[in-house]
């Protein structure tokens, strides 16, 4: 058995869908016997919690499955290892910046960070 980081991307749909287009990647750790189970695996979790609600103003929001485009194995599991790696380019400079300061600062006070980050483009 082995461990991989899998990337598992939905589609997020608001109303008529008339908005912003918008993607959540997920980084999720599987523990599988090959690179094939772990894709087989993170493709029925996909599927499996791909959702539809309504949201506070009664619109229909989707998480559509889209794919798993990504799967990283986790061979040497060595302290201070590089698990992942990504280089964005980002409109709203400032506004990253204080994002991530914010968070930052937030966990060096051991506060909690309610939810998910997601990175500014």
């Amino acid at each position: 058995m082995n461990w991989f980081i899998v990337k598992i991307v939905y589609e997020i749909i608001c109303g008529d869908g008339r908005h912003t287009a918008q993607f959540d990647e997920q980084l999720r750790l599987l523990y599988a016997v090959s690179q094939a189970a772990a894709f087989q695996m993170a493709t029925a979790m996909g599927q499996q919690e791909a959702l539809n609600f309504q949201n506070d103003n009664q619109q229909l929001v989707q998480w559509k499955f889209l794919a798993v485009p990504e799967i990283f194995p986790l061979v040497d599991l060595i302290h201070g290892a590089e698990i992942f790696s990504r280089i964005r380019e980002v409109d709203h400079v400032q506004e990253y910046k204080e994002v991530l300061h914010s968070r930052a600062g937030r966990l060096s006070q051991n506060q909690p960070i309610c939810q998910p980050f997601h990175f500014l483009t």
